[in-house]
């Protein structure tokens, strides 16, 4: 009788909130799937042939809270990470950081095309949330 219930005494606290997790903003897994959509976001705003395909952003977004929510993240922590303006920008960073390193240049939309259209070829998360025209 002992044996199941430190089983399930050391389950329920290795489990539980008092379990160590990484802060968000240090998830990359959800990092990622948040540059990848300001990328995709920035293309299509860019490019005047590429439109966003926004019944699947919505969709991806839903999941993505799934995904926070199963790691363990509270309503309350995945809102404030989303509503914090250090997070934003740092993530628009990263963002920024990856489209020019991917030849995206302002003021010539024909690079923000070029990249929406090689991100949507390599069937990338942000070519996901992209239709060329």
């Amino acid at each position: 009788m002992k044996r199941p219930l430190f089983a399930a005494l050391a389950l329920a606290l290795l489990s539980g909130p008092a379990l160590a997790r990484e802060p968000l903003n240090q998830n990359d897994y959800i990092n990622d799937r948040l540059v990848q959509a300001r990328v995709a976001d920035v293309l299509r705003r860019g490019c005047p042939s590429i439109d966003a395909r926004l019944v699947r952003a919505l969709s991806e977004a839903r999941a993505l809270k799934r995904h926070a929510q199963q790691q363990g993240y509270s309503d309350a922590e995945i809102d404030a990470f989303l509503d914090s303006r250090e997070e934003r920008q740092r993530i628009y960073r990263q963002a920024d950081r990856y489209m020019v390193e991917n030849g995206v240049v302002n003021g010539q939309p024909e690079t923000f095309c070029r990249l929406g259209r090689d991100e949507i070829a390599r069937q990338t998360v942000a070519g996901s949330l992209l239709n060329a025209r």
